[in-house]
């Protein structure tokens, strides 16, 4: 699922949840609800995510593998 790779992004950037739901502008506990897959993350969201990962929506999305964005 793509909160896994919420997780996997942010961790692999060495983020704390708190710091990237601050670049998103919304509470912690409110990504950490994405990232648990118990609430949808929108799409701005997703497309702000990408850019901050320097990777695609599609990754995020779990649509493909290849981490480069396009």
């Amino acid at each position: 699922m793509y909160y896994q790779r919420l997780k996997d992004l942010r961790e692999d950037n060495d983020l704390p949840q708190k710091q990237v739901a601050a670049y998103l502008g919304i509470d912690q506990r409110v990504y950490s609800n994405y990232e648990i897959g118990k609430r949808e993350i929108p799409t701005r969201f997703v497309v702000a995510l990408a850019k901050l990962y320097g990777t695609s929506t599609d990754y995020i999305l779990n649509l493909t593998n290849n981490p480069k964005p396009y």
